[in-house]
């Protein structure tokens, strides 16, 4: 197994805590989708990916079409996607994905989980290239007939970079630039897209005893509780 099969073993052992923080992170992406490229979900493919999510961390139908109906009103503003970089304690690595109407409140926020966890933030690109960042499409295993070695033999002309079995599906990764090849195989080919997204794979991992562990994870619990943060990824093994 790579390096995406170990990364999602340890990403799953932390999922979102609270279902309507979920709730909350997937109508930003809803919003952002719609404003990229339209309510109709048959002409925006973000939308569609999006839309497979919201079904996959069950957030109810009703739901989500509000949350599209609210993105289609020019009253609706726009959320911005802005990449922070830095250090936890210990040389830990640290990317802060976020989506926020109120840029000035995101970066003070964000800076001063930083400054009283003993973290320092960083300039852009600081910290990106040690991250590899790639597509990632979790599929229904019963909607095809190849086994893993099979369906990465397949993918190779598509982008696919690593496929393997999954307890919740089959999981194929790939770069990042390649999610609309694989996507568009996917449906072309009438395989289920359970869910799908973008992951920042750490090229190397660093080791920590467990009281440096506690240290790292008072900065990371601080920045996923905070409602403008859609995701963080670090180095630590």
């Amino acid at each position: 197994m790579g390096r995406a099969f170990e990364f999602r073993k340890a990403r799953k052992m932390k999922r979102w805590g609270a279902m309507s923080r979920t709730f909350t992170r997937i109508g930003k992406d809803i919003v952002i989708a719609v404003k990229a490229g339209g309510p109709d979900p048959n002409t925006n493919s973000r939308l569609r990916a999006v839309m497979q999510n919201a079904k996959a961390a069950n957030m109810p139908k009703d739901n989500i079409e509000r949350a599209i109906k609210r993105a289609s009103d020019k009253a609706q503003g726009d959320f911005k996607e802005t990449l922070f970089e830095g250090y936890a304690p210990h040389g830990i690595a640290v990317l802060v994905e976020t989506a926020t109407d109120n840029n000035n409140r995101t970066v003070a926020n964000v800076r001063s989980y930083f400054t009283k966890c003993d973290g320092n933030l960083g300039t852009s690109g600081s910290v990106e290239f040690m991250f590899e960042h790639q597509c990632n499409f979790r599929l229904n295993k019963e909607t095809f007939d190849l086994d893993a070695e099979e369906l990465e033999l397949e993918l190779i002309d598509f982008g696919a970079e690593e496929v393997f079995d999954d307890e919740d599906g089959m999981m194929v990764y790939g770069g990042f630039a390649d999610f609309g090849s694989l996507q568009k195989y996917f449906e072309e080919n009438n395989i289920e897209i359970l869910s799908s997204g973008f992951e920042r794979i750490p090229t190397t991992t660093k080791e920590l005893s467990e009281a440096e562990q506690e240290d790292v994870n008072k900065l990371l619990e601080k920045l996923e509780e905070d409602d403008d943060v859609q995701n963080v990824f670090h180095t630590m093994a």
